[in-house]
C-alpha cells in the first residue's frame, strides 16, 4: 500500500468515527430526554392512574395501547425505555406490545402532512392498516411467548 491509500484510508476511518460520534451524541441527547419525562410521569401519573387505564384485560388493554401509541407516536428507542417502565407498573404484555408497535407505525400526529404529500386515500388506508396489525402482531407474539414459555 502506498502512501496515498493509507491517507485516503484514514480520512474515511476518521470521517466515518465523526459521524458515528455524531450519531451517539443525538441519541443520548433522546435518551436523556425521555428519560427526564419519565421522571415526571412516574410523579405525576401514579400506579392507580396507569391500572385505571389498563384493566388487565387483554383485548381492552391491546386495544388502549394500540390507540395511545397512535397518538403518542414517536421513535422506536423511546418506546422501549416506555414499554419497559409500563411493564413494571404491571400493564399487561399485550398492551405494551400493542402500544410499541402502534407508537412506531401509526401516526394520528403526522397523518396530515403524510395525507398532504402522499395523497389522503394512501394516508388514511396505511395507518388503519398499521393499527390493526399491531394489535395483530401484540396477540400474536404474546401468544407466541405464551407457548414458548
Amino acid at each position: 500500500m502506498n502512501k496515498e491509500e493509507v491517507d485516503g484510508r484514514a480520512k474515511r476511518f476518521a470521517n466515518a468515527f465523526y459521524r458515528a460520534f455524531k450519531s451517539f451524541l443525538s441519541a443520548l441527547q433522546v435518551i436523556t430526554g425521555v428519560v427526564l419525562l419519565l421522571g415526571l410521569f412516574k410523579t405525576f401519573v401514579t400506579p392507580g392512574i396507569i391500572t385505571s387505564i389498563f384493566t388487565g384485560e387483554p383485548f381492552r388493554d391491546t386495544l388502549v395501547g394500540s390507540m395511545l401509541g397512535s397518538i403518542l407516536t414517536g421513535n422506536p428507542i423511546t418506546s422501549y425505555i416506555i414499554g419497559g417502565e409500563l411493564l413494571d407498573d404491571g400493564v399487561s404484555l399485550f398492551a405494551v406490545t400493542a402500544f410499541i408497535m402502534s407508537w412506531v407505525t401509526v401516526g394520528i400526529t403526522q397523518l396530515p402532512a403524510e395525507a398532504l404529500f402522499l395523497g389522503k386515500r394512501f394516508a388514511f388506508a396505511r395507518n388503519a392498516l398499521s393499527f390493526v396489525l399491531a394489535i395483530v402482531v401484540a396477540v400474536a407474539t404474546v401468544l407466541t411467548l405464551g407457548a414458548i414459555t
